[in-house]
């Protein structure tokens, strides 16, 4: 009889999530701390403190309500909010049959995103006037076609290689033009960053292939996983080389094509060969500190693993996916940037002596 009873309750309990009505999301919200007390509930060797908050929230139909949150101290940094009076952060909500339930999800750091970015703007406008503008206008063009193309696109189930080297031809064509004006050099700094991603999508595709790269390189890709789970990670892996790639070849196309523009605007008497020769000459000025830049990037967001390696065999850290990964990214950047050179002086000498400068549509205009 025991058992019986024992079972009934068991299969009572194991049926109840399935009638249990779900927490309903709600926006999150923002608020500020008003008060923090703090609970010792740390037993032997495990330590735990909970802050009990005081929270006002500042927006909505409830700006004004104080409420009372709960927040776990487990003693990891990675995962620990410490809340302190007058601290805005953003709130979980969640709405249930006993009402509104908040829980503290990050602190609010946005409005320094937004000082930093106010500062970029002005110093890129003081120091680039009509040029800084424009920049300007290609960076929010850039956001926008990765943000609400690229990302819908792949989520599609599109192929994300295709998906980015498209983004990529429009970020750099409305970059390139807008920014160096609708002329022979901006074609030919397009043509040879174009080319150069194409190259650097397929050494990319080889790493992959020949170094059993799964796709799963971090945290972020286990969390899209279980969000995605029907998407290509190893093509994302290809995707994301190649658009981080995009910005530094970018730079180098139109160095290349601008020196040999000027160069022959001073002497149009220089052939073909001559003009390939002087940008082979700069190229090989900018492909020493443009490649270390790309490096030192990469470096620069690897230095937690970086670090790791003095705790770990060198043999074992080496071959470690995310290892492998993140140097793969950085020597398929630098690839990228020395192939630049030679392709886009190539274009830039051929399209400046074989097109008349009169066609420009810069010069039409005129």
């Amino acid at each position: 009889m025991k058992n019986f009873i024992t079972f009934v309750i068991l299969m009572f309990v194991s049926f109840l999530p399935c009638y249990a009505e779900e927490a309903e999301v709600l926006p999150s919200q923002i608020g500020v701390v008003e008060s923090v007390e703090y609970v010792d509930l740390s037993e032997g060797d495990v330590t735990q403190v909970k802050q009990t908050a005081e929270i006002k929230l500042l927006k909505g139909d409830l700006k004004g309500k104080l409420i009372t949150v709960d927040n776990m101290i487990t003693g990891n940094p990675y995962y620990d909010i410490k809340l302190q009076k007058g601290k805005k952060v953003v709130l979980h909500v969640e709405a249930d049959d006993d009402g509104l339930n908040f829980s503290v999800e990050d602190i609010k750091r946005s409005q320094v995103l937004v000082w930093l970015s106010l500062l970029f703007c002005a110093l890129l406008i003081y120091v680039g006037k009509k040029k800084g503008i424009y920049s300007l206008v290609s960076i929010a063009l850039t956001c926008v076609l990765i943000f609400y193309l690229l990302s819908p696109m792949i989520l599609a189930g599109i192929n994300p290689v295709l998906a980015t080297i498209l983004i990529c031809l429009l970020s750099t064509s409305v970059t390139m033009y807008l920014v160096g004006g609708f002329n022979r050099k901006s074609t030919s700094a397009t043509l040879g960053c174009t080319l150069s991603l194409v190259i650097a999508g397929i050494l990319a595709f080889a790493t992959v292939k020949f170094a059993s790269l799964s796709g799963f390189s971090g945290e972020n890709s286990l969390f899209l996983y279980a969000a995605h789970p029907e998407l290509d990670f190893i093509s994302i892996v290809v995707a994301a080389i190649i658009l981080a790639t995009l910005g530094a070849v970018m730079d180098v196309a139109m160095s290349i094509a601008s020196t040999i523009n000027e160069i022959y605007a001073v002497d149009n008497t220089k052939t073909v060969k001559e003009l390939f020769v002087s940008g082979m000459n700069v190229g090989r000025d900018i492909i020493g500190t443009m490649a270390n830049t790309l490096i030192l990037v990469y470096l620069g967001g690897s230095l937690p693993l970086l670090l790791l390696a003095s705790n770990i065999d060198l043999q074992k850290f080496i071959n470690l996916s995310q290892v492998v990964t993140e140097i793969s990214s950085a020597l398929i950047g630098s690839c990228a940037i020395v192939i630049c050179v030679p392709i886009t002086a190539l274009v830039a000498s051929e399209l400046v002596t074989k097109i008349p400068a009169k066609y420009d549509f810069d010069n039409l205009r005129k």
